[in-house]
Protein backbone atom coordinates (compact mmCIF):
# COMPACT_ATOMS: atom_id res chain seq x y z
CA UNK A 1 0.00 0.00 0.00
CA UNK A 2 2.77 2.46 0.94
CA UNK A 3 4.67 1.67 -2.26
CA UNK A 4 1.56 2.37 -4.33
CA UNK A 5 0.99 5.69 -2.59
CA UNK A 6 4.63 6.70 -3.04
CA UNK A 7 4.66 5.75 -6.72
CA UNK A 8 1.42 7.54 -7.52
CA UNK A 9 2.67 10.65 -5.71
CA UNK A 10 5.89 10.54 -7.73
CA UNK A 11 3.97 10.28 -11.00
CA UNK A 12 1.80 13.21 -9.97
CA UNK A 13 4.74 15.43 -9.04
CA UNK A 14 6.68 14.55 -12.17
CA UNK A 15 3.57 15.09 -14.31
CA UNK A 16 4.19 11.87 -16.21
CA UNK A 17 2.34 8.63 -16.90
CA UNK A 18 5.31 6.36 -16.24
CA UNK A 19 8.84 6.32 -14.80
CA UNK A 20 11.70 4.86 -16.85
CA UNK A 21 13.76 3.73 -13.86
CA UNK A 22 12.16 3.34 -10.44
CA UNK A 23 14.74 2.85 -7.68
CA UNK A 24 14.20 1.75 -4.10
CA UNK A 25 15.90 4.32 -1.85
CA UNK A 26 17.45 2.13 0.86
CA UNK A 27 16.94 -1.25 2.59
CA UNK A 28 14.28 -1.47 5.27
CA UNK A 29 16.34 -3.97 7.23
CA UNK A 30 19.08 -2.73 9.53
CA UNK A 31 22.37 -2.93 7.67
CA UNK A 32 25.58 -1.01 7.03
CA UNK A 33 24.21 1.28 4.32
CA UNK A 34 25.60 4.70 3.35
CA UNK A 35 29.17 3.42 3.26
CA UNK A 36 29.25 2.45 6.93
CA UNK A 37 31.85 -0.20 7.68
CA UNK A 38 31.01 -3.23 9.77
CA UNK A 39 27.73 -5.07 10.18
CA UNK A 40 26.01 -5.68 13.49
CA UNK A 41 23.33 -8.35 13.18
CA UNK A 42 20.09 -8.04 15.16
CA UNK A 43 18.42 -11.42 15.68
CA UNK A 44 15.00 -9.86 16.15
CA UNK A 45 15.30 -7.71 13.01
CA UNK A 46 12.39 -9.19 11.04
CA UNK A 47 10.11 -6.17 10.77
CA UNK A 48 10.73 -5.44 7.09
CA UNK A 49 9.03 -6.32 3.83
CA UNK A 50 10.52 -9.43 2.25
CA UNK A 51 12.23 -9.26 -1.12
CA UNK A 52 9.51 -11.39 -2.72
CA UNK A 53 6.77 -8.98 -1.64
CA UNK A 54 8.65 -5.93 -2.90
CA UNK A 55 9.45 -7.54 -6.25
CA UNK A 56 5.88 -8.71 -6.72
CA UNK A 57 4.65 -5.16 -6.15
CA UNK A 58 7.18 -3.84 -8.64
CA UNK A 59 5.96 -6.47 -11.11
CA UNK A 60 2.42 -5.17 -10.66
CA UNK A 61 3.55 -1.60 -11.34
CA UNK A 62 5.35 -2.74 -14.50
CA UNK A 63 2.28 -4.55 -15.78
CA UNK A 64 0.20 -1.41 -15.10
CA UNK A 65 2.67 0.55 -17.23
CA UNK A 66 3.64 2.87 -14.39
CA UNK A 67 7.32 1.89 -14.40
CA UNK A 68 9.62 0.35 -17.00
CA UNK A 69 12.74 -0.76 -15.12
CA UNK A 70 13.67 -1.08 -11.45
CA UNK A 71 16.79 -0.54 -9.41
CA UNK A 72 18.24 -0.32 -5.91
CA UNK A 73 20.00 2.31 -3.83
CA UNK A 74 22.34 2.09 -0.84
CA UNK A 75 22.32 -1.70 -1.07
CA UNK A 76 24.79 -4.33 0.08
CA UNK A 77 26.17 -7.34 -1.85
CA UNK A 78 23.81 -9.65 0.04
CA UNK A 79 20.78 -7.51 -0.73
CA UNK A 80 21.57 -7.22 -4.43
CA UNK A 81 22.31 -10.94 -4.71
CA UNK A 82 19.03 -11.89 -2.99
CA UNK A 83 17.03 -9.62 -5.31
CA UNK A 84 18.70 -11.12 -8.38
CA UNK A 85 18.23 -14.68 -7.14
CA UNK A 86 14.54 -14.25 -6.31
CA UNK A 87 13.80 -12.42 -9.55
CA UNK A 88 15.35 -15.26 -11.56
CA UNK A 89 13.58 -18.01 -9.63
CA UNK A 90 10.16 -16.35 -9.79
CA UNK A 91 10.31 -14.47 -13.10
CA UNK A 92 10.07 -11.13 -11.32
CA UNK A 93 11.67 -7.81 -12.37
CA UNK A 94 15.45 -7.77 -12.44
CA UNK A 95 17.30 -4.93 -10.73
CA UNK A 96 18.97 -3.00 -13.53
CA UNK A 97 20.90 -0.44 -11.48
CA UNK A 98 22.38 0.34 -8.09
CA UNK A 99 22.69 3.91 -6.84
CA UNK A 100 25.37 3.84 -4.17
CA UNK A 101 28.04 6.30 -3.04
CA UNK A 102 31.37 5.94 -4.83
CA UNK A 103 34.29 8.35 -4.90
CA UNK A 104 37.99 8.67 -4.12
CA UNK A 105 37.20 8.88 -0.39
CA UNK A 106 34.78 5.96 -0.38
CA UNK A 107 35.73 2.99 -2.56
CA UNK A 108 33.92 0.33 -0.53
CA UNK A 109 31.85 -0.51 -3.63
CA UNK A 110 34.90 -2.16 -5.14
CA UNK A 111 35.06 -4.82 -2.42
CA UNK A 112 31.96 -6.88 -3.21
CA UNK A 113 29.49 -4.97 -5.35
CA UNK A 114 31.80 -4.23 -8.29
CA UNK A 115 31.97 -7.88 -9.34
CA UNK A 116 28.19 -8.22 -9.05
CA UNK A 117 27.69 -5.13 -11.21
CA UNK A 118 29.91 -6.49 -13.98
CA UNK A 119 28.87 -10.15 -13.94
CA UNK A 120 25.14 -9.51 -13.49
CA UNK A 121 25.02 -6.32 -15.60
CA UNK A 122 23.59 -4.19 -12.81
CA UNK A 123 25.34 -0.88 -13.37
CA UNK A 124 26.35 1.52 -10.64
CA UNK A 125 24.90 5.03 -10.77
CA UNK A 126 27.58 6.60 -8.59
CA UNK A 127 26.31 9.31 -6.29
CA UNK A 128 28.38 11.72 -4.20
CA UNK A 129 31.33 11.39 -6.64
CA UNK A 130 32.90 14.52 -5.11
CA UNK A 131 32.26 13.45 -1.50
CA UNK A 132 29.96 16.41 -0.73
CA UNK A 133 32.57 18.79 -2.12
CA UNK A 134 35.70 17.54 -0.35
CA UNK A 135 37.14 16.35 -3.67
CA UNK A 136 36.88 19.80 -5.24
CA UNK A 137 39.52 20.99 -2.77
CA UNK A 138 37.35 23.86 -1.56
CA UNK A 139 37.59 22.76 2.07
CA UNK A 140 41.39 22.38 2.07
CA UNK A 141 43.42 24.32 4.66
CA UNK A 142 40.33 24.68 6.89
CA UNK A 143 38.48 26.80 4.32
CA UNK A 144 34.71 27.02 4.65
CA UNK A 145 33.17 28.76 1.61
CA UNK A 146 30.00 30.70 2.35
CA UNK A 147 26.81 28.87 1.35
CA UNK A 148 28.72 25.65 0.76
CA UNK A 149 27.09 22.42 1.89
CA UNK A 150 29.26 22.08 4.97
CA UNK A 151 28.82 25.75 5.89
CA UNK A 152 25.03 25.43 5.67
CA UNK A 153 24.50 21.91 7.04
CA UNK A 154 27.76 20.81 8.57
CA UNK A 155 26.10 18.89 11.40
CA UNK A 156 24.30 16.73 8.83
CA UNK A 157 27.12 16.11 6.35
CA UNK A 158 29.50 14.22 8.63
CA UNK A 159 29.93 11.16 6.43
CA UNK A 160 33.36 12.25 5.19
CA UNK A 161 34.48 13.96 8.39
CA UNK A 162 37.02 11.24 9.15
CA UNK A 163 40.57 11.23 10.59
CA UNK A 164 42.28 10.63 7.23
CA UNK A 165 40.07 12.78 4.99
CA UNK A 166 42.35 15.82 5.02
CA UNK A 167 45.42 13.69 4.38
CA UNK A 168 43.73 11.90 1.47
CA UNK A 169 42.34 15.07 -0.13
CA UNK A 170 45.73 16.75 0.07
CA UNK A 171 47.37 13.73 -1.55
CA UNK A 172 44.85 13.73 -4.40
CA UNK A 173 45.30 17.50 -4.78
CA UNK A 174 49.06 17.01 -5.13
CA UNK A 175 48.55 14.34 -7.83
CA UNK A 176 46.20 16.62 -9.76
CA UNK A 177 48.54 19.62 -9.46
CA UNK A 178 51.60 17.60 -10.48
CA UNK A 179 49.82 16.39 -13.62
CA UNK A 180 48.15 19.74 -14.40
CA UNK A 181 44.63 18.35 -13.92
CA UNK A 182 41.74 20.02 -12.12
CA UNK A 183 41.05 18.02 -8.93
CA UNK A 184 37.28 18.03 -9.51
CA UNK A 185 37.67 16.72 -13.05
CA UNK A 186 40.17 14.07 -11.96
CA UNK A 187 37.84 12.85 -9.20
CA UNK A 188 34.85 12.59 -11.54
CA UNK A 189 36.83 10.98 -14.35
CA UNK A 190 38.17 8.32 -12.01
CA UNK A 191 34.60 7.27 -11.23
CA UNK A 192 33.50 7.42 -14.87
CA UNK A 193 36.18 5.05 -16.20
CA UNK A 194 35.45 2.21 -13.78
CA UNK A 195 34.03 -0.83 -15.64
CA UNK A 196 31.20 -1.27 -13.12
CA UNK A 197 29.99 2.34 -13.39
CA UNK A 198 27.10 3.10 -15.75
CA UNK A 199 26.80 6.79 -14.92
CA UNK A 200 28.13 9.40 -12.51
CA UNK A 201 25.56 11.60 -10.78
CA UNK A 202 26.78 15.19 -10.63
CA UNK A 203 25.39 18.14 -8.69
CA UNK A 204 26.06 21.85 -8.89
CA UNK A 205 24.81 25.06 -7.29
CA UNK A 206 26.17 27.43 -9.92
CA UNK A 207 27.04 27.47 -13.61
CA UNK A 208 30.82 27.35 -13.07
CA UNK A 209 30.50 24.15 -11.04
CA UNK A 210 28.22 22.60 -13.65
CA UNK A 211 30.64 23.50 -16.45
CA UNK A 212 33.59 21.97 -14.58
CA UNK A 213 31.64 18.79 -13.86
CA UNK A 214 30.55 18.33 -17.47
CA UNK A 215 34.01 19.06 -18.85
CA UNK A 216 35.42 16.12 -16.87
CA UNK A 217 34.27 13.81 -19.69
CA UNK A 218 36.81 15.45 -22.00
CA UNK A 219 39.93 14.68 -19.98
CA UNK A 220 41.98 11.49 -19.88
CA UNK A 221 43.80 9.90 -16.98
CA UNK A 222 47.10 8.29 -17.92
CA UNK A 223 48.12 4.97 -16.46
CA UNK A 224 50.69 6.84 -14.39
CA UNK A 225 48.03 9.09 -12.84
CA UNK A 226 45.76 6.13 -12.10
CA UNK A 227 48.65 4.30 -10.44
CA UNK A 228 49.43 7.39 -8.34
CA UNK A 229 45.77 7.58 -7.25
Amino acid sequence: KNMTIALNESLKRLKTDYIDLYQLHWPERKTNMFGRLGYEHKKDDNNWNKFEDVLENLQKFKKEGKIREVGLSNETPWGVTKCLQISKENNLPKMMSIQNPYNLLNRTYEIGLAEISIREEVGLLAYSPLATGYLTGKYRNNQMPKNSRLERDGDFWTRYDKPNTTKAVNAYFDIAKKNNIDLTKMSLKFCEIQPFVTSVIIGATNMDQLKTNIESVNISLTEEVINEI
